[in-house]
């Protein structure tokens, strides 16, 4: 199913259905994180804002994109602070975001669902502040290699959401490319993941 549409359809059971990748992303965003205090944050990709209310209290602003207006929807519902704002943007185009105008970027679970990485990390680039970070958690690409992607159910049916490839490599020259370093490189499993490739990599890059 394509993006947009399988994201709204999804967004009214998204925070029920039983997700590991969600819940073990949620979890080292706020592990990696958690010690930082900042002006400024872009969101992208926030979904139903299971990331936001801890990026919100972290931030001075947060400014949340997201393709799906359902999953927007969901998310203004559940976080109600007010240095919160909330886009509806297609991250495949130029974002409605100032240059340098932000410490933080977190994109969580997203770019699976992007195929051109270099437009993402040029973007990235311009509105970051110099020193700024990007913190990228992506469904690790050995999982993609088996065939993994993003799913929900509908009735007995299973709903698949279109997802394309990404090396490691893809993400690290990418970011090299648009004039951002390398910080950290991790591989996490969720606890039920034993003797199983790894579920998430997770990046952090630095302007």
């Amino acid at each position: 199913m394509d993006i947009q549409n399988a994201y709204n359809e999804w967004s009214g059971i998204y925070d029920s259905n039983t997700n590991l990748t969600r819940d073990l992303d949620q979890d080292i965003t706020r592990s990696l994180l958690a010690n930082l205090q900042v002006d400024s944050t872009l969101e992208l990709g926030c979904g139903t804002g299971k990331n936001t209310v801890f990026l919100s209290q972290i931030s001075r602003q947060v400014h949340a994109l997201d393709f799906s207006s359902g999953m927007i929807a969901k998310a203004k519902e559940k976080v109600r602070t007010d240095n919160v704002k909330f886009s509806v943007a297609d991250l495949t185009q130029r974002w409605p975001c100032d240059d340098q105008a932000y410490d933080l970027i977190s994109c969580n679970l997203v770019l699976e669902h992007i195929q051109q990485l270099p437009h993402i990390f040029s973007e990235a680039a311009r509105v970051l502040k110099v020193k700024g970070i990007f913190l990228i958690n992506e469904l690790h690409p050995f999982k993609q290699y088996k065939g993994t992607k993003a799913k929900f159910e509908r009735g007995e049916e299973i709903i698949e959401v279109d997802a394309f490839v990404h090396h490691i490599s893809d993400f690290t020259n990418a970011a090299s490319n648009s004039g951002l370093k390398l910080l950290k490189l991790n591989e996490y499993w969720h606890e039920a993941d034993e003797n199983k490739p790894p579920r998430i990599v997770s990046f952090l890059f630095e302007k």
